[in-house]
């Protein structure tokens, strides 16, 4: 077997079985290995300590599959097989009941299946590929998925920038079973949304946020709520099921706002006030028009990717922040949120209360709101926490 020979001393992050190995921790390369293959990773005095997939293009040069050593288990189409399987029965729970036909089966490297994320919407599994190993399994992974019970396709949304780190192109389309002929719809907490897996942003719906959104729900009773950043109507949509006074909801994607409305319609809600713009200019216009709401969500998408992006999205991060709590009403609830992995959750909250400060007002956190159990936190890896929101309310 290939392996990757560790300098000394760099090891110690992969004894505490954290999964990635960054370029330079590595020594040397034993053998000529291709991207995605497995290879071993041996500590400076030959120990082996687990099985890896190599990414010959990227920082992060090898992710783990499995701590066996080198020679407990193969690497193949069966271990994939049994992670694929473990998983789905992790979530098996959340689908049952509750009006919730969807969640993420596999979160990556929590789910022991680096650079893997499949999401599944009703009988049709989104899948996405953002590693090389993950890559070089696609067929095997394919096949898990679509052997899973009341799976009856698997399309791939493998576009994410994060790819070409890894030297990998974009790659979309049908793995397994019948083509969509009709539109794909999902039911979250009873309500209907309809998921657009070929163009929709990451594999079609925010999945992530489904607690969040019955966090509002229940708040939004009798209120007036605005909505940023809405997509296709997560927050918005459950405002409306909450009979909330009036719903805001303001989205820069023309397309995004019109599958809002639609889905507005399919639940036989009333319409909303949908705006399409830029957030960051509307909520300054309504700063100058003297508007106020009693709750404001703020769910923009990833600003930083890496801690590189963390500074210049932190400027904007207190920007809308800023805005949001001088259009909240006395006693108003401000719910904001971060998908950025650049952005720890002690920075955030940092940005959210300097936001505070320089409006003048006096909040405090409610809650803080991650993303849904579907997506769950490796205690050995960290960095798969990347949602992190606060609830914050101002002094009435």
């Amino acid at each position: 077997m290939h392996k990757l020979i560790l300098k000394p001393g760099r090891e110690k992050s992969l004894k505490r079985r954290h999964p990635w190995i960054f370029a330079g921790a590595v020594a040397r390369v034993e053998g000529v290995p291709e991207s995605g293959d497995t290879v071993a990773l041996c500590g400076a005095g030959g120990e082996c300590l687990a099985l890896a997939a190599y990414s010959p293009h990227s920082q992060i040069r090898a992710r783990v599959w499995d701590w066996s050593r080198g020679g407990a288990r193969a690497i193949d189409a069966a271990f994939i097989a049994e992670r694929v399987a473990r998983a789905a029965r992790a979530r098996a729970p959340l689908l049952a009941g509750d009006g919730t036909d969807s969640a993420r089966l596999i979160h990556g490297e929590s789910d022991g299946l680096p650079g893997v994320i499949a999401d599944c919407y009703g009988d049709t599994v989104v899948l996405q590929l953002n590693s090389a190993g993950a890559e070089r399994w696609r067929d095997g992974i394919a096949d898990a998925l679509a052997r899973l019970p009341d799976v009856m396709r698997v399309y791939e949304r493998s576009d994410a920038d994060v790819r070409t780190l890894e030297g990998l192109r974009p790659t979309n389309g049908l793995l397994r079973g019948p083509a969509l002929t009709s539109p794909l719809i999902i039911h979250e907490h009873g309500l209907k949304f309809m998921v657009e897996i070929e163009a929709g942003h990451k594999t079609g719906y925010y999945l992530d946020q489904r607690d969040n959104h019955l966090f509002l729900k229940h708040i939004a009773v009798r209120r007036t709520v605005l909505d940023c950043f809405c997509y296709c109507g997560g927050f918005a949509l459950h405002a409306l099921a909450g009979a909330a006074a009036s719903v805001t909801a303001i989205d820069s994607s023309g397309p995004a706002l019109a599958a809002a409305r639609a889905n507005a319609q399919l639940n036989h809600l009333p319409q909303a006030e949908w705006i399409e713009g830029d957030v960051f200019q509307l909520l300054r216009t309504f700063r100058d028009q003297s508007r106020h709401f009693d709750i404001i969500v703020l769910d923009p998408p990833k600003l930083a990717p890496t801690a590189a992006h963390a500074e210049k999205a932190s400027r904007a991060y207190k920007d809308a922040n800023l805005l949001a709590f001088k259009l909240l009403n006395p006693g108003g609830v401000l719910m904001t949120y971060s998908c950025s992995g650049g952005v720890a959750p002690d920075l955030f909250q940092k940005i959210v209360a300097g936001a505070a400060l320089d409006t003048g007002v006096d909040a405090r956190i409610e809650a803080w709101h991650h993303a849904a159990a579907d997506h769950p936190v490796a205690l050995n890896f960290p960095e798969s926490e990347y949602l992190k929101g606060l609830v914050c309310r101002v002094s009435a």
